[in-house]
């Protein structure tokens, strides 16, 4: 894939952009804080991804309260656990948005993956880029990308959002997530939904389908009344001089880091925000991450 310093080239994007141009989609986006793209992967890369996940979703770990979904999965630390959850990191379609938000010197700030099983309830609702504690309203200082493993459907718990809403001046709404939603392990009904709004609309897409959202955009996870489970990994990204939420150099070696596709290694970290956010003993950490493997280490 060309790349400049400017980031990915409109050419590298251009078979998902439907004859459209890349400034056309991005004022869509500027004025909704969302966009879905249908059938960006080939079922053999779905395939790929849903494969590597597999071993981790075995271990049916659910989540720990309320937010994180007492009958999810969720898969952390995911470039740790299989090189190929990369590609979806470093996916052109969804870099040209990252970075034409925050910058090429944009950072990798979560990546995980989330099972949704039958009987789940709907999350609180929130916006991607809330743990900053900068008053709205803001220009967002994340993106945060969807690509639909499974089918996201009316009944199996399609992400929710609300148009426009990363416009919206208020630091909370009603339904919002707080404090007690990280406490709670009440198992609820999967009917029980306490903050249903008129203006919210479910993403509603096929299987390989991608869907990018802003930081400031207010959404939830759905209730799945469906049989079956839904499944979703969620690279999100946030401005070059900002904290990840995940500590991405904690959750893999060095040796594991060097792995990984240079744009990759840059996302977790190994970068610099201009002039010189980052550095690593006074140097480049790309030159200390050259350092230790010529070393062995």
């Amino acid at each position: 894939m060309a790349r400049g310093e400017e980031g990915v080239a409109e050419s590298d994007i251009a078979q998902w952009l439907g004859g459209r141009s890349f400034a056309d989609w991005k004022a869509e986006f500027d004025e909704t804080g969302y966009l879905i793209f249908e059938n960006v992967l080939p079922p053999e890369e779905v395939d790929r991804q849903r494969a590597a996940l597999q071993p981790w979703l075995d271990a049916d770990v659910t989540g720990r309260n309320d937010f994180e979904g007492m009958k999810s999965n969720r898969v952390y630390a995911m470039l740790a656990k299989s090189p190929v959850f990369a590609d979806l990191v470093t996916h052109p379609l969804a870099l040209a948005f990252a970075e034409a938000d925050l910058g090429k010197s944009c950072l990798l700030s979560a990546c995980l993956a989330i099972k949704l099983q039958p009987g789940e309830t709907v999350q609180p609702w929130h916006y991607d880029d809330s743990h900053l504690r900068v008053d709205r309203p803001r220009p967002s200082f994340g993106v945060s990308t969807f690509w639909a493993i499974d089918p996201m459907t009316e009944d199996n718990g399609a992400t929710e959002l609300l148009p426009g809403s990363h416009l919206w001046p208020e630091d909370s709404i009603a339904g919002a997530n707080s404090a007690a939603d990280f406490a709670n392990t009440e198992i609820r009904d999967v009917d029980d939904d306490p903050a249903a709004r008129d203006d919210a609309i479910k993403a509603i897409m096929p299987s390989g389908s991608l869907m990018v959202t802003k930081g400031t955009l207010w959404h939830r996870g759905g209730a799945n009344r469906s049989d079956a489970p839904r499944l979703i990994v969620t690279p999100q990204y946030c401005t070059g001089w900002a904290r990840q939420l995940e500590n991405m150099a904690m959750t893999m070696t060095p040796a594991q880091a060097a792995t990984l596709p240079e744009r990759a290694r840059e996302l977790i970290g190994y970068s610099i925000h201009p002039p010189f956010m980052g550095y690593v003993d006074g140097m480049h950490p790309k030159r200390v991450l050259e350092d230790t493997q010529q070393q062995g280490g």
